[in-house]
């Protein structure tokens, strides 16, 4: 049901902080660092795995595993008659998810890549 793992998506007090920490010390390529609507992200691919985006809006201290599925509306469909709370759906420069609640204190969320030209555009983007 769950496709792959793209991002770990961090909640960060400080994404310059954590761009400079990630790529200078633990090797990890930079893809951007943007800036808009008062908030910072910052992506980073660390290796083979998933990338990781550094977020100052994001709330809480635990990361959201983000997987893709080809369709959002009939992921979240399938997932709700098996029992799982689908929270509200949210945008990300990639397309569009939703968090889904577990029974502990894992976060994650499914998303389907419906605007990959959009998010493959701020590769290379620094605004800080």
């Amino acid at each position: 049901m769950l496709g792959r793992l793209d991002f770990v998506y961090w909640p960060s007090r400080d994404a310059a902080a954590d761009l400079v920490h990630w790529t200078d010390r633990l090797g990890a390529d930079p893809v951007f660092a943007i800036e808009r609507f008062e908030t910072r992200v910052a992506c980073v691919e660390p290796g083979d795995g998933p990338a990781v985006l550094f977020a100052e809006h994001l709330e809480g201290e635990r990361p959201i595993l983000l997987y893709r599925v080809d369709d959002l509306a009939a992921a979240t469909e399938q997932l709700r008659s098996r029992g799982v709370e689908v929270g509200e759906p949210f945008e990300f420069p990639f397309g569009e998810g939703a968090e889904l609640t577990n029974p502990g204190p894992q976060r994650v969320a499914v998303y389907e890549r419906s605007r990959a030209d959009r998010g493959d555009s701020l590769r290379g983007r620094r605004d800080f």
